[in-house]
């Protein structure tokens, strides 16, 4: 599941940084329509919960009772 929802975000981010791109040029050839602002929207409304599943991942992930350069002392 882990590795699915990083492919999504992977493929996501992508897809949101072309639409930004497309815009700004856009910006410099001609006048865009009103709703070609609100394209990056979709991707961003995907990239906010898989951003932060993975950011909060490693700290509800495996948990371990004691400090891992621990383990060895006594």
């Amino acid at each position: 599941m882990s590795q699915m929802i990083r492919i999504v975000h992977r493929w996501t981010s992508l897809l949101f940084s072309l639409i930004v791109a497309s815009i700004f040029v856009g910006m410099a050839v001609t006048t865009l329509p009103e709703w070609y602002y609100y394209l990056p929207l979709p991707p961003l409304f995907v990239l906010i919960p898989t951003g932060i599943y993975m950011f909060f991942m490693p700290y509800f992930g495996s948990q371990q009772d004691g400090l891992p350069a621990a383990e060895g002392s006594t």
